[in-house]
């Protein structure tokens, strides 16, 4: 049996989303991360850069392959790779790309999260999973992860 226990909540702020075209797999696009927070029982911290590079697929399906470096509240970094899916029905993603608030329950939208630091203190999130779920604001993404036990 699979247990859970809440790691964090993870806010980022979204640059602007750049297109780099349609390749032969789907519209390749890129935003930079603006900032964002980190707010857990075990972690807090900032976000201080990152990229969230996007595949809008043919059948819906935008693939998330993103990593940001987050400042702990102790001064250490780390890094998370967060990689997932976002999809639903195609009138809640128009609403999403219109910048609309749309509840979360709405569509599917959930990744895995892995973790590098080269802090002592924080080695155990080096061997971590984390499962998250997610929600699109205007110009924001919120993460609600859960670290896998």
């Amino acid at each position: 049996m699979i247990k859970t226990e809440h790691l964090f909540d993870l806010t980022l702020r979204l640059g602007t989303l750049l297109s780099v075209g349609t390749t032969s797999i789907g519209e390749r696009r890129v935003a930079g991360i603006n900032g964002g927070t980190l707010v857990g029982s075990k972690l807090n911290g900032e976000i201080l850069s990152g990229s969230d590079c996007q595949l809008l697929r043919s059948d819906g399906v935008l693939e998330i392959d993103a990593m940001y470096v987050v400042q702990l509240a102790q001064g250490e970094h780390v890094r998370i790779i967060n990689q997932g899916y976002r999809h639903g029905p195609a009138e809640v993603l128009e609403r999403l790309a219109r910048g609309e608030a749309v509840s979360a329950d709405a569509y599917f939208f959930r990744t895995v999260m892995r973790f590098e630091t080269g802090a002592p203190s924080f080695a155990w999130l080096n061997k971590t999973i984390a499962i998250a779920q997610a929600e699109r604001q205007s110009d924001s993404v919120i993460f609600r992860s859960f670290q896998l036990l």
